[in-house]
């Protein structure tokens, strides 16, 4: 008998993190990002907490992920209600965490299989 392998897809998988990066498949990123298992990584535009507006939420809806993690920043903050209203219009989940936890959530998601998006907030001095 030969054994093989599995040949699994290439993941987006957050391979480290830190104060202003995350790196993606060993990639730096130094701005916010969305991060999806099989798409590729996008900037967010996004560089504080009080400019996120609705769209930036919506934005994800093309993806049509079952679940979004936000990562709020270094701290936990939840966005207001009628930012993410288009996502719970579409009943897509949303959990919000400060930046490690999400990084950290959105690995076991993704390798679980789930159809997850993460939303890191790297903000910008």
């Amino acid at each position: 008998m030969k054994l093989h392998p599995d040949q699994l897809p290439a993941l987006n998988t957050v391979t480290a993190y830190g104060e202003g990066y995350v790196d993606i498949n060993l990639q730096r990123h130094v701005g916010s990002v969305v991060i999806m298992p099989e798409q590729p990584v996008r900037a967010w535009p996004v560089n504080s907490f009080d400019s996120l507006e609705p769209g930036h939420f919506a934005m994800l809806l093309e993806d049509e992920p079952e679940l979004v993690i936000f990562g709020s920043g270094a701290r936990l903050r939840f966005p207001h209600p009628k930012l993410t209203a288009a996502l719970a219009e579409r009943r897509i989940g949303i959990e919000t965490m400060d930046f490690q936890a999400a990084c950290r959530t959105y690995n076991v998601l993704m390798a679980e299989g789930r159809k997850v998006a993460a939303v890191l907030l790297i903000e910008s001095v």
